[in-house]
């Protein structure tokens, strides 16, 4: 029995429609390798014979199912061996969600089904340097553009609650390219990282925004003012509290 049917608060056993819906439209897969590599952090590489010969880009996201076809959260592979039918996600597990159940709980050896790769955000219009802004949620995705921009460089800044924590992350990665803020109930780091943008843009870089969506929106605000346009942005808003199943 895979993690996800065994997990708490996800106990019932997949219905007669959810199974077939599995076996149809999604890819199984072996979890093969996990790596702690910080408090709340997972780095989980999946295999197998369906994820052999699919086209991904960065920034396509994948969901995999808890337990149902119609209850999956959302993971943004970090990169995809077509050749080997080998991707790896960035997990970051906080509350009691299914996701972060999920991730918690799963072993080497459990399979799982996922769907996808598909586009989540699109950024083919933007080219040349990037600065992408996030935060926990958001580094999977970061790591992914910061390995496969061909293009030009990434740089990514992250609001986030522990700092210390998400450097250690960062240092077991071998991530040389982010800049972490920690957050403040009074919301005074949003102004730390908006100070970072008029450089930014003077460099003429393209950005991308992720994350809680009142950040997501004060920094889009904030690049409006600054007179960048409207094809150099692209954002996704990943969660906003009281909401469930974002993506």
């Amino acid at each position: 029995m895979s993690a996800a049917n065994s997990s708490a608060g996800m106990a019932k056993a997949p219905s007669r429609l959810s199974k077939a819906l599995l076996s149809v439209f999604m890819k199984r897969a072996v979890v093969t390798a996990i790596d702690d590599v910080a408090d709340g952090f997972r780095l989980v590489t999946l295999e197998g014979a369906a994820l052999r010969g699919v086209a991904w880009a960065p920034g396509q996201k994948i969901q995999i199912a808890m337990g149902s076809a119609f209850v999956a959260r959302t993971f943004t592979p970090i990169d995809w061996d077509a050749t080997v039918g080998r991707t790896r996600i960035l997990g970051y597990g906080h509350g009691e969600g299914p996701g972060s159940v999920w991730l918690r709980d799963i072993n080497i050896g459990d399979d799982c089904d996922l769907f996808g790769p598909r586009t989540s955000l699109d950024t083919r219009r933007l080219t040349g340097n990037i600065a992408m802004f996030g935060d926990e949620t958001s580094i999977g995705l970061g790591l992914a553009f910061a390995r496969q921009n061909r293009t030009g460089s990434t740089s990514c800044f992250y609001e986030v609650n522990d700092a210390a924590t998400v450097e250690r992350m960062n240092r077991a990665l071998d991530v040389s390219n982010a800049t972490v803020f920690e957050r403040h109930e009074d919301g005074s780091h949003l102004a730390q990282m908006a100070g970072v943008l008029p450089e930014l843009v003077r460099a003429g870089m393209s950005f991308v925004l992720t994350g809680k969506a009142a950040t997501v929106q004060q920094l889009h605000r904030d690049l409006k003012r600054l007179g960048v346009a409207s094809n150099l942005i692209a954002t996704k808003v990943h969660w906003a509290p009281g909401k469930t199943g974002m993506d």
